[in-house]
C-alpha cells in the first residue's frame, strides 16, 4: 500500500503546479493601463494587447508577445518572449496565483528587469 501511495504521489500532478491553461484568459495590468488576452498560438503562448490606455510608450491594440515557456519545479513558467514590433527577445518568468499573474521580463543578461502584476478579467 505504501508503494502505491508513493507511486501515486509521483505520478499525479501536485496542486502547487499550475498548468499552461492557468495562463489562458484575459488579464488587466495592475496599473489599469492594459488588457491582454493570453492564449495558445501553435506550440507557444501569445499575449495580445486588447486595449491600451496610454499609448505614449508605443503600445497599441493588436501588439503581440510570443512566449516560449516551460514549467519550473516551483510551478512558475520561464523561458523567452519575442516582441515582433520591437524585434526584441526577453527572458520571461510568469508566476501564477489564484486569479493573478506576475510577469518578469528581463534584458541585458537579466541585468535589467521589470515585474508587472496582472488580475484576471471576468
Amino acid at each position: 500500500m505504501k508503494r502505491f501511495l508513493l507511486a501515486a504521489m509521483l505520478i499525479l500532478p501536485s496542486a502547487a503546479f499550475a498548468s499552461p491553461q492557468a495562463l489562458d484568459g484575459t488579464w488587466m495590468r495592475d496599473d489599469g493601463n492594459a488588457r491582454v488576452r493570453i492564449a495558445p498560438c501553435g506550440d507557444k503562448i501569445c499575449a495580445t494587447n486588447l486595449w491600451i490606455g496610454d499609448t505614449s510608450k508605443g503600445e497599441a491594440p493588436g501588439d503581440k508577445l510570443v512566449m516560449d515557456l516551460s514549467q519550473q519545479p516551483d510551478g512558475s513558467f520561464s523561458g523567452t518572449a519575442y516582441d515582433a514590433k520591437r524585434d526584441s527577445t526577453y527572458s520571461m518568468t510568469v508566476k501564477v496565483g489564484k486569479g493573478e499573474l506576475t510577469t518578469r521580463g528581463c534584458i541585458l543578461a537579466k541585468l535589467l528587469c521589470r515585474d508587472v502584476g496582472w488580475k484576471a478579467v471576468d
